[in-house]
């Protein structure tokens, strides 16, 4: 699991524009209005062979009065306890603010290791402005620009030398880790606890009750799971509480760090545009996956719905179409048995070593039955392929032309091989090198 840096600091500091600065590429929404960053912003970043989840926060509303302060104070406040390093951002050019004040207590507090940058110094001659900061009795200041570049590899530096490591916990090991993701309120923690066999967590027919995930090691027919009940993700637009924002980001990261995602969805409401979102950050991490249709006792039904949905769903969600899709009740235990079954049934595949002889065969024939398209002119060859890693399965295929494999060419090697090697139902990775 990747330590998380958070950006922290008032509003209209330019932790945005520091966040796309850092990446080398515009994600995040900047503009002059204080509180333009509503949801949060992250995404993966390798520096000096490190690697962390870079986050930007945000979430709160442009509003004005003590409402101002106290949002900043709970922004902060779950920022510190969530990230493992803090990057905490502030105005050069305005200088200390009693915020700042109050934002440096509370990460003298945590105990966090804090990297402090004075934004918006933008020639040499403005530096001095960064040395006002120590008024607040903080250590190195680091003088920066995000807008124009100025500092940043200092600031790079810096981040490096204090990033912890972040070692998985002994109670993980050996456990199947199981991430339960989705929506709010499409039944996740009835979910948790039919499996488990007890109410181990909180349900309530308001949306947005699980807050955090909770990690919960379960010891089910001599199998050893590690369950995570995740706080729901809701769209964007939705998300305006900072509470929910972090909520997010928590179930972001229990996707990355699970061995199986199970998306769990609405029986009744069917896929919705942002089970699409999630179906896409699952695909993304390369996880296996289980689409859960739940509050199937619910609908109305006869003996071709089943099928007719999971075509429905596969249709929708194309790009984890190999996932398989159950339909269940945590109302009456409808199917319930079948998830363990099935997560049990996607690690050993993922976990699978296949023979060098039976990939290649399975490669050239499918190249044979429909070749790649030419490249500027020039024939895309593949020479041989080689397995590289497991969990997920992930393949290595050299070719004289790495950079003219289409994406639709890649995704039909990836479905083939799927199909030929046994490996039906879990993600791939195939990664493509050149060779003369």
């Amino acid at each position: 699991m990747k330590p998380v840096v958070a950006i922290v600091g008032r509003p209209n500091v330019g932790k945005s524009t520091l966040f796309n600065r850092l990446l080398g590429r515009k994600r995040a929404i900047v503009h002059d209005m204080p509180g333009v960053t509503r949801d949060l912003n992250f995404a993966d970043v390798e520096e000096g062979g490190r690697q962390f989840t870079l986050v930007d926060t945000g979430g709160f509303e442009s509003v004005t009065g003590d409402a101002v302060l106290a949002q900043v104070r709970e922004q902060a406040r779950l920022a510190i306890e969530d990230a493992d390093l803090i990057v905490f951002v502030m105005d050069g050019r305005v200088g200390p603010a009693p915020d700042d004040s109050e934002l440096v207590e509370m990460l003298r507090k945590s105990g966090k290791p804090v990297v402090y940058a004075a934004n918006k110094i933008d020639t040499p001659r403005h530096e001095a402005l960064a040395m006002e900061f120590y008024s607040l009795g903080i250590g190195e200041v680091l003088p920066v620009s995000a807008e124009h570049g100025a500092g940043i590899n200092e600031l790079v530096d810096a981040v490096l030398e204090r990033l912890p490591e972040k070692p998985r916990g002994p109670e993980d090991e050996g456990r199947v880790r199981v991430a339960i993701v989705g929506r709010p309120n499409v039944g996740k923690s009835s979910l948790l606890n039919r499996i488990t066999g007890r109410p181990r967590a909180i349900v309530s027919a308001v949306a947005g009750t699980t807050r955090d995930p909770v990690d919960m090691p379960v010891d089910l027919e001599g199998r050893k799971y590690l369950f995570v009940d995740t706080a729901g993700i809701r769209r964007k637009s939705k998300v305006s509480m900072t509470v929910e924002t972090y909520s997010v980001m928590e179930a972001i990261r229990s996707i990355e760090r699970c061995d199986v995602a199970v998306l769990v969805v609405d029986g009744k409401d069917g896929i919705t545009s942002q089970d699409e979102k999630i179906a896409g950050l699952i695909e993304d991490r390369k996880k296996c996956c289980i689409v859960l249709v739940n509050k199937w006792d619910l609908v109305e039904k006869d003996t071709r719905t089943a099928d007719y949905a999971a075509d429905t769903i596969r249709k929708k969600l194309p790009f984890i179409s190999y996932a398989p899709v159950i339909f269940v009740s945590a109302l009456t235990g409808q199917r319930v048995p079948r998830i363990l079954e099935t997560v049990d049934a996607l690690v050993e595949k993922s976990r699978r070593q296949v023979a060098t002889s039976a990939l290649n065969s399975a490669l050239e024939s499918l190249v044979s039955r429909y070749g790649p398209h030419a490249f500027r002119g020039r024939e895309v060859k593949f020479y041989y392929a080689t397995q590289v890693g497991t969990a997920p399965p992930a393949f290595i295929i050299f070719t004289n032309h790495p950079e003219g494999v289409e994406d639709s060419y890649q995704r039909y090697l990836a479905s083939g091989l799927r199909e030929a090697l046994g490996l039906e139902e879990v993600p791939l990775r195939l990664i493509f090198r050149e060779r003369h």
